[in-house]
């Protein structure tokens, strides 16, 4: 008798709980809803990115480039002529290149390690090609990254350590001091994978991209995504950059008619409005200051960030807290998920939408 079809099922695909991305707006609340829970762009999208999408939508009916190259020209110019466009890599979605260089690097058994509290991709993905999992989990009670946990856990199946700065959900960094160590220490064969999607939100002293690290010739990719800064969730555009011959490995999975039309113009365009990122970085630095004042006064704990959103402990069981603050019309995250328990992480918003989460702060301290 032959077997059913489930015995042709990889186990390491068997159902599992999957990443769940943030919820949207409900449809009919009758009142106005701050969505303070999926860190996007409170001031909207680049007006230029939005300019080229609407150009390029009366043109839908037409294939689009069947390459990056123009995209990937953009973000030479961007990055000041620093990196060539054979060192760039670009995907929908940041999600998309990591998905994309597991693809190229993972076997079935090969280890991949990760620091939770983080993004969970790191950990979804990486079971879908059949990787041990190993997390070394951030330092508490300041969420740094354990270096000497990670080079201890370095075994000869090691292929990929994912490092995240600003981290997702905690909003800390890695100090340069540390990196600096830090990739000096990891084997040759092993790729660092550097998620830097709120880079344009750091003004530490001691921050730093991967952009210094592959120029030196690290084998290490920076990852980032259209969908902060720049208000671009909605189209789905990432990028990568490492070095040439990482990248030109990576591009051979790289599919045909990959982006869209109007993601491509969007990205382009995006990339040219210096003064929309500026608005948006100084709209978040000062949201910063103004929440964590507020914290500060309602004896909220908190962590400090260099990202577009705070990590808190609430008052109340996550749970509770996210659905009485719902009530006020404010959605925020609770990030168990991220291996975080018990905390939520809110995103910062416009100075209305500010408000209006102390406002329901203050209130729900009364309640409880």
């Amino acid at each position: 008798m032959s077997k059913g079809i489930e015995s042709n099922f990889k186990p390491y695909l068997q159902p599992k709980k999957a990443y769940e991305g943030g919820k949207g707006i409900p449809a009919s609340t009758g009142k106005k809803i701050y969505k303070l829970s999926s860190n996007e762009n409170p001031l909207g999208q680049s007006p230029k990115a939005t300019e080229a999408l609407i150009k390029a939508a009366q043109n839908v009916h037409i294939y689009p480039d069947q390459t990056d190259i123009r995209l990937r020209k953009a973000l030479v110019r961007d990055f000041d002529g620093q990196l060539d466009e054979d060192q760039f890599i670009c995907g929908n979605s940041g999600s998309e290149v990591i998905d994309m260089i597991l693809r190229a690097f993972i076997n079935e058994g090969d280890e991949v390690i990760f620091s939770n509290p983080c993004f969970l991709p790191y950990a979804v993905f990486s079971r879908w090609y059949g990787a041990v999992q190993v997390d070394i989990p951030l330092l508490e009670p300041d969420y740094s990254l354990d270096r000497e946990g990670i080079l201890k856990a370095i075994t000869a199946k090691t292929k990929i350590i994912f490092l995240t700065s600003p981290n997702n959900p905690t909003g800390t960094h890695i100090p340069k001091s540390v990196l600096d160590d830090f990739l000096h220490q990891i084997p040759k064969d092993v790729l660092v994978v550097f998620d830097e999607v709120y880079r344009h939100f750091a003004d530490a002293p001691d921050y730093v991209t991967a952009l210094p690290y592959v120029k030196a010739g690290h084998n290490l990719i920076g990852i980032n995504s259209f969908s902060k800064t720049y208000g671009l969730a909605g189209q789905r555009i990432g990028y990568g950059y490492t070095t040439e011959k990482i990248a030109t490995y990576l591009r051979q999975i790289h599919k045909p008619f990959l982006l869209p039309i109007t993601s491509l113009e969007a990205g382009m365009g995006a990339l040219e409005d210096a003064e929309f990122i500026q608005k948006t970085v100084r709209t978040v630095h000062e949201g910063r200051e103004f929440l964590s004042q507020a914290f500060d006064r309602l004896g909220i704990t908190y962590w400090p960030t260099q990202a577009n959103f705070f990590l808190i402990d609430p008052p109340l069981p996550e749970l509770e807290f996210t659905e009485l603050l719902m009530e006020q019309g404010i959605m925020v995250r609770p990030v168990s998920q991220f291996g975080a328990p018990g905390k939520v992480r809110i995103t910062i918003g416009g100075a209305e939408a500010n408000e209006a989460l102390v406002e329901a702060l203050q209130l729900l301290q009364k309640q409880v």
